[in-house]
């Protein structure tokens, strides 16, 4: 069954119609709510990302036991993410967000005492399962909270508050990891990833205005249609990159590490503010024509990384990709939701960025081993362009409809 309005109105109409009479309100009590848990988890997730393989490597563990526990922490995100949407469906918003928030808060505290690599790994495992979960129903939640004429400024709302968590918590997990503050990184970590529990009950159990999707077959409702394919195709094409620029350019020759550091930074800072004024855009001008400009600007700021000798040259490809990759970000989110319901599309965008992420690197390593990572940068760019055609697939464009 496939329901679709006859005459779909483009965004400019819908805010033009909801301008007649007052302004859509954006922020409400539960949206507060839900910005809360997705900072408080996202804290709780990079307040120990880098610190867990800091943890291992100080008790003598090898550079291959620091992977394998990043790895078991992708590897819970993502089977959480494929089956987050279902769990939403049968048993609602709070339930699901409860069971995120214990699975990625509660293991933590294993970590008090120093534990050996199994523990670690399946601490890591399980505390994955939990971030899948929070990050898939805060997003669905979002945006069911949000009004439909102003969905895209309130995603890159939600982009702001999920950006800040990367900013500090991540530098200062590793900061407490490397001042042997292991019992206060644990108990901050479990604290931060349990506080939804305390503001859940508050949160709808079940979208009410969205009654009338959550009555399609389970089985229509979990499909994905190709038009909701390309997005997400257009979106891990981003995240490969992303991941690549995180994981490797620490690593790179001749990039001292405050200046890898700062232009993380300035990557990071640059995504979350295009984010949000290409969610304000989007609502006025539609969000398919923004793929396609953003795609250009993130493969051409991977190909500025080839003068990797130049910190000038640095910078200015971290801003361009930035740009890119956050307008990436709202566009390809925003178009899921015009052809998923809202669990389904949190579901896929959260799936497509954390395999893209976590396949990036992997690839990577094997071709820079062989080109040198200037050349290999660059041919991440080409990944990047190659998926240009599907955003401009004339589908791609209609974001007055809905698909089931």
């Amino acid at each position: 069954m496939s329901t679709v309005t006859t005459a779909p109105a483009t965004p400019r109409e819908t805010t033009a119609r909801a301008d007649g009479g007052a302004p859509a309100r954006l922020l409400s009590g539960p949206l507060a709510l839900t910005f809360l848990t997705e900072f408080s988890s996202l804290t709780s997730f990079f307040l120990l990302l880098s610190a867990l393989p800091m943890l291992l490597a100080a008790a003598g563990a090898g550079s291959s036991a620091a992977g394998l526990v990043t790895g078991s922490l992708l590897l819970g995100t993502v089977t959480a993410e494929a089956v987050a949407a279902p769990g939403i469906r049968r048993f609602g918003y709070r339930a699901m967000l409860a069971a995120g928030a214990l699975l990625l808060g509660a293991p933590a505290l294993a970590l008090v005492p120093r534990e050996p690599q199994a523990v670690m790994m399946g601490v890591s495992l399980v505390r994955g399962l939990g971030f899948g979960l929070c990050g898939v129903t805060s997003g669905a939640l979002a945006a069911t909270l949000l009004p439909a004429e102003r969905r895209g400024e309130g995603l890159g709302l939600l982009g702001i508050v999920s950006g800040v968590p990367a900013v500090v918590a991540l530098p200062a997990g590793v900061w407490l990891a490397g001042h042997h503050q292991d019992t206060l990184l644990a108990v901050t970590g479990a604290a931060a990833g349990l506080l939804p529990l305390i503001v859940v009950r508050w949160l709808p159990g079940r979208a009410a205005a969205n009654a009338a999707r959550s009555s399609l077959p389970a089985a229509r409702a979990g499909r994905v249609p190709g038009g909701a394919l390309r997005p997400a195709l257009v979106f891990a094409a981003a995240t490969i990159a992303a991941g690549v620029l995180d994981s490797f350019l620490p690593l790179a020759k001749g990039v001292p590490s405050d200046l890898s550091s700062a232009a993380l930074l300035v990557q990071a800072v640059t995504a979350t503010l295009s984010r949000w004024l290409a969610g304000r855009h989007g609502d006025r001008h539609g969000h398919a024509g923004q793929l396609v400009p953003a795609l250009a600007l993130a493969a051409l700021g991977m190909a500025v990384m080839i003068g990797l000798a130049s910190p000038a040259l640095v910078f200015a490809g971290m801003v361009l990709f930035g740009a890119g990759f956050g307008i990436l970000e709202n566009a390809t989110f925003a178009l899921l939701l015009a052809r998923l319901p809202e669990a389904k599309a949190s579901a896929v965008w959260n799936f497509a960025y954390d395999a893209g992420y976590g396949a990036g690197p992997a690839v990577f390593g094997l071709f820079a081993a062989r080109t040198g990572y200037p050349a290999a940068f660059a041919l991440t760019g080409v990944v990047v362009l190659a998926v240009i055609p599907a955003a401009r697939h004339r589908t791609g464009r209609r974001t007055g409809r809905r698909e089931r």
